[in-house]
């Protein structure tokens, strides 16, 4: 059992609700089509679990969501809160627009809550130090925020290992340079991005599953601004309207728009943000798609990725002796069936979570 997030590498919590999977404070759900996610609290993004392990906990996801009296309900999406902290989604059979919104409507809105926040600081320092000055600070925050510092910009977003050759790197600084474009076999797709493996740097193309791979990480990125409920919503017309989230990415690669000053098509940053933001979702949801239809060792794999970088980063932090801890305390979880290996656990790493 996963207890990371695949996109942020944070922890996902735990909770004593639902015995069957204890993981996460956010539980979302589709008991017709058999579908749990984790919602990372950190990023809001959703974490689709392996298929082995969910059936059981949706049934009880189920249960407890029907025995919950503080719950809110639409007719396809229902919110409960449990008295012990657990949040459960229930999926119903929902429009795209209302499950939309509830899905990426926290997360992108977290990201424009945080520019704002940014933004506002600047504006006190226009209250405390004058508006010339503090015009200035509010303008030079928000650009750090945006467009990164010069650390922050040559940040690694992405690595990819290439079979018998050299790892390509993308950096921050360069996510704005990204173009997306077909293959000439008129399906596949291809990513222009700049690969710093080498010191100087130079723009290469990827293509089919790496194109794509590399797009769902550069976008958050690209996006780090967010959107507003109402942009969001107009993302989901995008969407909508081109039929399904493959039709729109395959519309928006073949378009000859989002010129650079040179004419050259396809840039993502020239996107307006309703079409960067359906873009992110549509390839998110592709890859859920994928997954779900047969390619779930993708999905496996991701985790076990994930969790394997957070168990470097927590025993470069434990103290001393906390392997013989760990040890001792499964074999008392033996003996006593399993009793208490939550508040086992927290106690250890120090989480209240």
């Amino acid at each position: 059992m996963f207890t990371t997030c695949l996109f942020c590498k944070r922890p996902l919590g735990s909770n004593e609700v639902i015995e069957t999977f204890p993981v996460g404070r956010r539980l979302a759900f589709d008991a017709a089509r058999g579908r749990l996610w984790v919602v990372c609290r950190k990023c809001e993004r959703w974490n689709l679990t392996p298929l082995e392990e969910r059936w059981e906990a949706v049934e009880d996801c189920e249960r407890i969501f029907r025995g919950t009296r503080l719950r809110v309900s639409t007719e396809n999406i229902g919110l409960a809160r449990h008295p012990e902290g657990l949040t459960l989604v229930r999926i119903g059979e929902p429009l795209r627009p209302e499950f939309a919104a509830w899905r990426y409507g926290d997360q992108f809105g977290r990201r424009r809550r945080k520019v704002g926040l940014y933004t506002a600081a600047g504006l006190g320092a226009a209250a405390a130090g004058g508006w010339v000055v503090g015009t200035v600070v509010a303008g030079s925050i928000l650009m750090m925020l945006l467009i990164g510092t010069p650390w922050q910009q040559r940040r690694k977003v992405v690595e990819i290992p290439q079979d018998g050759r050299r790892t390509i790197v993308v950096r921050s600084m360069d996510v704005s340079t990204a173009r997306l474009r077909l293959a000439e076999d008129g399906a596949s797709l291809r990513l222009q991005v700049s690969d710093y493996s080498s010191l100087l740097g130079e723009q290469i193309w990827l293509e089919g599953e790496d194109a794509r791979r590399v797009a769902g990480v550069i976008l958050p990125a690209v996006n780090k601004a967010g959107g507003k409920k109402r942009t969001v919503a107009d993302a989901v017309e995008l969407i909508e309207a081109a039929g399904s989230p493959e039709r729109l990415v395959t519309d928006l690669a073949s378009a000859n728009d989002f010129n650079m000053n040179d004419g050259s098509p396809g840039y993502i940053w020239k996107m307006p943000v309703p079409t960067r933001l359906a873009l992110e979702m549509a390839l998110h949801e592709e890859q859920e798609r994928r997954a779900l239809e047969g390619e779930l060792w993708l999905l496996e794999q991701a985790w076990r990725e994930a969790e394997e970088i957070a168990g470097i980063a927590d025993d470069l932090l434990l103290p001393e002796g906390a392997d013989d801890f760990v040890r001792e305390h499964r074999q008392a979880r033996a003996r006593t069936g399993g009793r208490g290996e939550n508040r086992g656990s927290a106690r250890l790493s120090g989480r209240s979570e």
